[in-house]
């Protein structure tokens, strides 16, 4: 766990110093900070994932690199569904839906055609990862 608390960190100090825009692995890949609540604990929870602009909503997956569990951020969100996004150098308040269904296979598909990894991720992880809708709200 430390690990990845390690890498999370590093890869979000990265995000902020380049205005959204991270380098080393994740140079050129779309990565937005998606500040959850602990499921579990209440505390606040700040993770690095990849996501795919669908018109007004940004979708992200609970792939954890294929392991056989989906992410804690994953079950953040089905506890506590009011959520953040940092974007570029925006922090929006976004709505929560999961994606399911034909419109979740079709959104997986083109994801996993676009990033090859993700493909590999479903298969390695033996279950159907899930697809995040995340859909600004205005400000209140």
């Amino acid at each position: 766990m430390a690990d990845t608390d390690d890498f999370n960190a590093r890869i979000i100090a990265d995000f902020r110093a380049t205005q959204g825009h991270p380098g080393g692995p994740f140079a050129g890949t779309p990565i937005l900070l998606l500040h959850t609540t602990g499921a579990r604990s209440g505390n606040p929870r700040i993770n690095p994932v990849v996501y795919v602009e669908d018109g007004d909503r940004y979708l992200v997956f609970a792939s954890y690199a294929g392991a056989p569990r989906d992410p804690a951020w994953y079950h953040n969100l089905k506890a506590y569904p009011e959520a953040k996004i940092e974007i570029d150098t925006r922090t929006l308040a976004v709505r929560v839906d999961e994606v399911t269904g034909a419109e979740r296979d079709t959104i997986y598909a083109r994801h996993a055609a676009n990033y090859p990894a993700f493909a590999e991720y479903e298969v390695k992880a033996g279950r159907k990862i899930p697809v995040i809708a995340l859909t600004p709200v205005p400000a209140t």
